[in-house]
């Protein structure tokens, strides 16, 4: 499935399904910590599927320079009770699949416990994400200054590719979803939506 030297990746909180198999295509990753914050992006947010319809989880931030904070010196404003709130949420809409209960201790502590930096938050989320997929983590590094993007063959540039205010285009296999019966197959939702609704099988999905 490598099919790209160097994949160039904005973080993400609990991505969608296609970032990670879209990691997964390279053979090498650089995460961009040099950005600007961009907000409304899955850097701070991802989506899970609800009894409601969809729904947003979005971690308040603070920005001590402003609209010129670089991602890696982006806050978690843990003065608000996000973290309850999310795990909440989570909890509600993915009791009743099949393998919340497997996975739930595993996801639990990045809810309980408090993270300076979002950047740092992100990445040990996804270190644990490979894990529970059974999957080596990946060959990555961390950009020393900000990625200008040379349109060289070798190295693909996702930073701006995964927009959760833009609709998914590509197509997915359909699995089973707690609110399947009332919504229909909802395509590209958090990654934890596959882990809890497809469990083991979730490494075959994403590979």
């Amino acid at each position: 499935m490598l099919n790209i030297d160097l994949g160039v990746f904005s973080t993400a909180y609990l991505p969608p399904i296609d970032y990670v198999m879209q990691l997964l295509r390279c053979k090498k990753i650089v995460f961009e910590i040099n950005e600007f914050y961009i907000k409304q992006t899955y850097r701070n947010r991802c989506k899970i599927l609800t009894a409601n319809g969809m729904m947003d989880l979005s971690i308040p931030v603070e920005k001590p320079n402003g609209a010129k904070t670089l991602m890696k010196d982006v806050c978690i404003a843990n003065s608000e009770n996000w973290q309850t709130i999310h795990w909440r949420a989570i909890e509600s809409a993915y009791s009743n699949s099949p393998s919340f209960e497997y996975y739930q201790d595993d996801f639990l502590p990045f809810f309980t416990k408090k993270y300076n930096f979002l950047f740092d938050y992100n990445l040990k989320l996804l270190q644990k994400i490979f894990e529970l997929l059974e999957i080596d983590f990946l060959n990555f590094s961390f950009t020393e200054t900000f990625y200008e993007n040379q349109n060289n063959e070798n190295i693909s540039d996702f930073r701006n590719i995964f927009n959760p205010k833009k609709e998914n285009e590509s197509s997915y296999l359909p699995y089973y979803q707690v609110f399947t019966e009332k919504f229909g197959f909802v395509k590209n939702l958090s990654i934890i939506d596959l882990l809890f609704n497809l469990g083991n099988q979730s490494t075959e999905y994403v590979m």
